[in-house]
């Protein structure tokens, strides 16, 4: 794999911030079936430490530290909650609020493996949300996360009635079609069945802030991924 194969956003001697496709695993899984970003990266840089990740499907950035010292600095950063991280997703419908906070406890949910659900028994979970534009059908949100439990943003976004769109998890999993949004829409008279505007989980890591072992301070963004800015184009088109 080559270095300019991988989206780098950030390359320093102490990390790599790196734009993560949407269907790729941020670290191996215990199958071990498919490489992972992080083995691209310990093939393009040697060894890369991980910091924190991403779930499969969600697109965004991402850091890798590239020392041990990095590794334990940068860990307890995320874990002392100085790292700054903001997410963008379309949910279904459009939240009453403009903004708030979600504080919901997140446990995993015992009746199904895999899945997290909100439970007074969980760890403490904080997610502050704001509606940057809504179309009735959807709405594009900003979370800021300030704890890091697995599927938080889906699981709050849930919590809150508004799920992530084409989430399998916690919402519906269906794709995003035109003929949702687009009145006396029609087929191309060469396609039989219609192609997905968004056919994978709507939620991408935008942005994230924090200060580097140097001391020198970072805020790093990765723009929207393309199926997720044409859906946005569609919707500002036929709901505006």
């Amino acid at each position: 794999m080559q270095k300019k194969s991988i989206d780098i956003l950030a390359d320093t001697p102490s990390f790599i911030a790196v734009h993560k496709p949407s269907g790729m695993l941020s670290i191996p899984d215990r199958e071990q079936t498919e490489v992972s970003l992080r083995e691209l990266l310990n093939e393009a840089y040697g060894k890369v430490f991980t910091v924190h990740r991403l779930d499969r499907d969600t697109s965004g950035v991402i850091v890798f530290a590239k020392t041990a010292e990095a590794h334990q600095y940068f860990s307890a950063q995320f874990e002392g909650r100085e790292v700054r991280k903001y997410y963008l997703g379309f949910v279904h419908g459009q939240p009453v609020q403009e903004s708030g906070t979600i504080d919901g406890p997140i446990m995993e949910n015992p009746q199904k493996r895999g899945s997290m659900i909100v439970h007074a028994k969980g760890k403490p979970s904080l997610t502050d949300y704001t509606v940057l534009e809504s179309f009735g059908i959807l709405s594009l949100v900003q979370f800021q996360i300030h704890t890091g439990r697995t599927h938080q943003v889906r699981v709050h976004s849930k919590d809150m009635g508004h799920p992530i769109v084409v989430d399998p998890l916690y919402g519906d999993g269906q794709p995003v079609l035109l003929s949702s949004i687009k009145r006396k829409f029609k087929l191309s008279k060469y396609e039989e069945t219609e192609r997905p505007l968004l056919g994978r989980l709507a939620l991408h890591a935008w942005k994230i802030g924090f200060t580097d072992p140097e001391g020198q301070e970072w805020e790093i963004e990765a723009p929207l991924p393309k199926d997720m800015a044409a859906l946005l184009n569609q919707l500002r088109k036929w709901k505006g």
